[in-house]
């Protein structure tokens, strides 16, 4: 089984938006979803916050809401990442922790991101979606593939008619594009969800909400890291 690595930890904390304010009718619930090292974790704070940070822990599957305008609407968008997916070494069959089952029957819709740089990432991309159609046989599944990395050309190892119909994109150098695919996506799961409030039954299944992270403990982690790059930089 293929192990999903972990880097150095930095991480932009989101707020979430206050539970005393007015939360909106609509709520959009989305996971993010790949082999490692793909960006996901970048993707979502670049969408959210329109930055780039390069270097992250392994996560372990942070949420994050926020309000957004959908059409003029204000929408409750909650995104979850999650731990990275793996190919079997010995099958076509694909790893996935309980934790990101139990995100896949939580989610309204799905960020399904490679890298183009990646060719092993792109093969993990259809047992995925395979796994999502087995975990919903008869449901509408609002999905949006992503290429990620696009500004890496020369490092490119997923041809542009191999990859089909996605989104390419790069967390690094282009916030509009990952803006555009994630806006894309919430309006397809509007859509889907027929213009209701986000909350289906999931043929009896109770499920716990994903938690979201604590946000003053990324705010001291964040902290803690600047200011070792700090030191760092004065040592130099």
């Amino acid at each position: 089984m293929n192990s999903c690595g972990s880097g150095n930890f930095l991480l932009v904390p989101i707020p979430e938006y206050p539970l005393l304010d007015c939360v909106p009718n609509k709520t959009v619930k989305i996971v993010v979803l790949g082999a490692s090292n793909v960006g996901k974790t970048a993707l979502i704070v670049r969408f959210l916050t329109k930055r780039f940070i390069g270097d992250y822990e392994a996560n372990t599957g942070a949420l994050y809401s926020r309000k957004v305008s959908l059409d003029g609407e204000e929408v409750s968008l909650q995104i979850q990442d999650t731990p990275c997916v793996a190919l079997q070494d010995d099958a076509e069959g694909l790893y996935c922790q309980e934790q990101i089952n139990r995100s896949i029957y939580w989610a309204d819709g799905y960020v399904l991101v490679f890298s183009i740089t990646d060719n092993s990432s792109y093969q993990t991309i259809q047992p995925l979606y395979q796994h999502i159609r087995r975990i919903h046989p008869s449901g509408n599944i609002p999905v949006i593939l992503v290429g990620n990395k696009s500004d890496l050309l020369r490092a490119r190892q997923v041809p542009v008619d191999e990859g089909g119909v996605y989104f390419e994109a790069s967390a690094r150098e282009n916030h509009e594009g990952v803006h555009a695919a994630f806006l894309h996506l919430c309006q397809e799961v509007i859509r889907a969800l027929g213009g209701g409030n986000g909350e289906k039954r999931r043929g009896g299944l109770h499920l716990a909400r994903p938690k979201s992270p604590n946000m003053q403990e990324l705010k001291r982690r964040f902290r803690q890291v600047l200011s070792s790059k700090v030191k760092s930089a004065t040592t130099i």
